[in-house]
């Protein structure tokens, strides 16, 4: 039986457009929750020990977060790392709710997409990476939900693991015509913000950060 309330972007380079209510997208949310029951016994991750911390909690940080590309070529990213939340009202029209330290929070982490500002925005790559904890994406057990107003949501499971990367990019959400927009999955892992931004072609300058 097929899921009208939700459709699953299972494979790689899959995509599909958001409907539009009366011409109008509405606010996009975008949500990552992660499992922590398989990951609270491991410590001490890639990022930890590169940062040179410890991870007290013994559990994986696994933060969400995007960059952005407007119309008028500003570009930026919003996540905790940084304290860089950004803004639902104003530039860049996306923003961070919250940071979810643990995982067990059972909203998880969302960012708000401002869909009515849509003629100002060209692209924006959602992605997860693992703040501290091993990098162990298959224990993470990661999904991605997008909700909206005139449609079913759109579930990315990050199901296809490549465990010792830090970074997870997961879905572009391109503009298409000033119409809507099109989520693609992506699912594609990086040792870093530097590496994924080459990959995409974002062409920002990356400095050690932290929250």
């Amino acid at each position: 039986m097929v899921n009208l309330d939700k459709i699953e972007l299972k494979k790689k380079g899959q995509s599909i457009n958001l409907a539009k209510n009366n011409q109008v997208i509405g606010e996009i949310l975008v949500n990552l929750n992660w499992n922590q029951q398989n990951s609270e016994k491991k410590s001490g991750g890639f990022l930890s020990s590169l940062l040179g911390k410890t991870n007290t909690n013994n559990k994986v940080d696994l933060d969400l977060g995007c960059l952005y590309e407007l119309k008028n070529g500003q570009k930026g990213s919003v996540q905790a790392l940084g304290n860089a939340f950004g803004s639902y009202e104003s530039h860049p029209y996306v923003q961070l709710d919250a940071d979810d330290r643990t995982g067990s929070a059972t909203g998880g982490e969302n960012l708000r997409i401002n869909g009515n500002k849509i003629s100002e925005i060209k692209r924006v790559l959602v992605y997860a990476f693992i703040y501290e904890g091993v990098a162990n994406w298959s224990q993470a057990d990661g999904v991605v939900t997008l909700k909206y107003p005139a449609g079913p949501d759109i579930e990315v499971k990050l199901d296809e693991h490549k465990n010792g990367q830090i970074m997870c990019a997961i879905a572009m959400i391109e503009n298409v015509n000033d119409e809507t927009f099109r989520v693609e999955r992506l699912v594609e892992y990086f040792n870093g913000h530097k590496n994924m931004d080459r990959t995409y072609d974002w062409g920002m300058n990356w400095v050690a950060g932290k929250k």
